[in-house]
């Protein structure tokens, strides 16, 4: 009898939290102002309209490297369409090298450098890299991934967020 009640206490807790997340669905992405590569700024706000990828990154972290490839790729593929990424370099980094990495593979989208940690402490405490966050076009985060993403999956995503109005 206790196990009884016990499964459907798991069963009713777990019922329950789908609800809330289903009903909650996604949650605003954390205000932040982003220092690009050119010191110009960026800000949460500016992210409203298109769909975007954040993409917390070193270039000491060799999946972060392994993945760029594919990150510029998915962003040639569906900047025309109303998606744009920016890349947010962790506190650690070292500007120099961040710079010369954003140069020499010619990332055709914004790079920011998190120089004192405090937009990657807004975003969740991102401690791992790659860390990335799909944002869709209300500034509302959609995904979470920790590591690289499943690229075809985040693809079809992204084609989904950016058919909505």
């Amino acid at each position: 009898m206790k196990k009884y009640i016990a499964a459907a206490a798991v069963v009713l807790a777990l019922t329950a939290g789908v609800g809330v997340y289903l009903g909650s669905g996604a949650t605003a992405a954390p205000a932040s102002t982003f220092v690009l590569l050119d010191g110009t700024q960026k800000s949460t706000a500016d992210l409203k309209g298109k769909v975007t990828l954040v993409n917390f990154w070193a270039t000491s972290c060799v999946t972060c490297v392994g993945e760029m490839p594919k990150v510029i790729a998915t962003y040639d593929k569906y900047k025309a369409q109303g998606y744009d990424t920016l890349a947010v370099a962790m506190s650690y980094d070292p500007p120099s090298y961040v710079v010369n990495f954003a140069q020499t593979r010619k990332l055709p989208f914004k790079v920011a450098i998190d120089n004192t940690g405090s937009v990657a402490q807004a975003w969740g405490d991102v401690k791992l890299t790659p860390t990335t966050y799909l944002v869709n076009k209300r500034g509302e985060i959609v995904k979470r991934y920790v590591g690289e993403p499943d690229f075809a999956e985040l693809h079809k995503l992204i084609e989904k967020l950016l058919a909505e109005a």
